[in-house]
């Protein structure tokens, strides 16, 4: 297998040249086809867009990482996927789909497919960006200065539901050990104090 990652969620290797080949056999369509990603190299063990370069990662599998400085506020890359009833979303929750936003009150995006790099960016209990819903698209923002090479975070906001099940291994100096939002930081916190 080439170029590939183990899917945090299915826990399956997944081969993200054989996936972004069968996109672009089976719709006739270049990839990536959006704005600011109008390079996508496919030709090492690492690809990349104009502010990226998608490669392994101490977090987890692969990551996103700056290529040269990014301002505050910059819209880093959109997060694409498959517009999905509230139905469907539920559905594919329910067999551990991790990459489903909301949209609206209607839909939902499902981000797991081959042609969004997007969400390989990996979970950070301090991130430095952050999902931003723009209209209907979902766009990762810097939330701070990023430096080039610092790897591209956000904070995947799951719930308390099976929290334990997530470990986090962000390796920040506020990581709480679990993938979870902000919000829930201190319960969690309180929760491992409590062990001790």
């Amino acid at each position: 297998m080439g170029l590939s990652y183990v899917d945090p969620f299915t826990r399956r290797q997944v081969d993200i040249r054989a996936s972004l080949a069968d996109l672009c056999a089976n719709t006739g369509m270049a990839f990536p086809s959006f704005e600011q990603e109008s390079r996508l190299s496919m030709d090492r063990d690492e690809f990349e867009t104009d502010l990226l370069v998608f490669k392994g990662s101490r977090i987890h599998g692969l990551g996103g990482f700056a290529k040269t400085a990014i301002c505050t506020g910059t819209r880093i890359i959109e997060y694409r996927g498959e517009r999905i009833s509230k139905g469907e979303s539920l559905r594919r929750c329910e067999d551990n789909n991790g990459y489903i936003f909301a949209l609206n009150a209607e839909q939902d995006l499902d981000g797991d497919v081959a042609w969004n790099p997007a969400r390989l960016i990996n979970h950070s209990c301090a991130p430095n960006c952050e999902a931003e819903l723009e209209g209907d698209r979902i766009w990762i923002v810097a939330k701070r200065d990023i430096k080039p090479g610092e790897e591209i975070t956000i904070n995947y906001g799951y719930d308390l539901e099976e929290y334990q099940d997530y470990t986090c291994r962000c390796g920040s100096p506020d990581c709480v050990g679990y993938i979870v939002a902000e919000e829930f930081f201190e319960h969690v916190r309180g929760r491992k104090g409590s062990r001790a």
